[in-house]
């Protein structure tokens, strides 16, 4: 080759750190964080300060000692549910290692990007300490499938039981979730048809063949999921108690339907991946549920605050209870 005609050398353009940490994992973090900040500011801005602050010195000391070790049994049950559909597709997780999972997960929920970022260390742990990982993946997913159908089937049972206490706006808001769930079903369903399974790597197909397997393992065991179901209907009516409680406490006095209904479809918020855990978006989603029932803002703002301190709380807790099991699981 004649080196004097050849052209110059293209350039390299390297990425700045700027852009990397921009779209890396740490980047979106930072960006969650911000949106609660933005969230967060807002509501204070637009709420007396006094008033908030006052209703959340209002709670006594010895109701938060109650509330974060009640808040904490309860997900007892959300890791009898999260184990039984892991196992149900034959994922073979032990009672210990579920319960070390499952409170790490927790930790995740309030410390990762929105509640899906739990989801995903879990199960990942879990991956690493069950016979097949491919069932983990596959039971955690529908472990929060069903944790989506309580939700709603806990905020249509409210909604049945107070029908003249909505707006059609209100009730606009409510249809969104099944019409979307629907949405995505017919997606999922579609995608999964028309994916050409042949032309993919031995490894893809390989792996494919392992979740249709856990797929079909979970199908063949209706009575588990129903089990799975009954109890995240169970384990969200519960946290609505503990909800309804603590927004007593700061002066707030609706009917416990209410809550049923609002509850439910303010933590559905928490997924949107716009917030640090959903922190900021279920406070003012609650307080835009909570106005049709009459119930002034800052004290639904302020109830929310209180159950979020709960659920922050019980996370760290759980992080220390899951790092603990896992010292004395390695240890023997």
């Amino acid at each position: 080759m004649n080196l004097m005609t050849a052209g110059p050398r293209p350039r390299r353009v390297a990425r700045s750190p700027r852009s990397r940490a921009d779209t890396g994992p740490g980047g979106r973090r930072l960006w969650r964080i911000a949106g609660s900040a933005v969230a967060l500011t807002v509501l204070v801005l637009l709420l007396p300060g006094d008033e908030l602050i006052g209703a959340l010195r209002s709670i006594p000391g010895p109701v938060w000692l109650l509330a974060l070790p009640g808040y904490l049994a309860l997900h007892v049950v959300g890791t009898l549910k999260w184990r039984l559909m892991v196992n149900a597709a034959d994922g073979g997780l032990g009672v210990r290692h579920a319960v070390r999972c499952y409170y790490y997960g927790l930790f995740g929920n309030t410390f990762l990007p929105s509640v899906v970022g739990g989801d995903v260390l879990r199960a990942g742990l879990a991956s690493r300490l069950a016979r097949r990982p491919d069932g983990v993946v596959i039971g955690s997913v529908v472990d929060r499938v069903l944790d989506v159908l309580a939700l709603a089937s806990v905020a249509a049972f409210g909604l049945l039981l107070l029908p003249r206490a909505l707006d059609p706006q209100s009730r606009a808001v409510f249809g969104v979730l099944p019409a979307a769930l629907v949405v995505a079903a017919v997606a999922l369903a579609l995608v999964a048809r028309g994916l050409p399974v042949r032309r993919l790597p031995y490894r893809v197909r390989r792996l494919l063949a392992k979740i249709r397997r856990s797929v079909r393992a979970v199908r063949s065991r209706p009575e588990r999921i129903a089990e799975a179901l009954a109890m995240g209907v169970s384990l969200q009516l519960l946290l609505v108690l503990l909800q309804a409680g603590l927004g007593s406490v700061v002066g707030l006095e609706i009917p416990l339907t209410a809550w049923l209904f609002a509850w439910p479809m303010a933590k559905l918020s928490a997924l949107l991946p716009v917030t640090q855990g959903g922190l900021g978006v279920r406070e003012a989603a609650l307080a835009g549920l909570l106005a049709p029932f009459g119930v002034e803002p800052v004290l639904a703002v302020a109830a929310g605050l209180a159950f979020q301190g709960v659920i922050i709380s019980g996370g760290l807790v759980g992080g220390a209870i899951a790092y603990l099991l896992a010292r004395v699981q390695d240890e023997r």
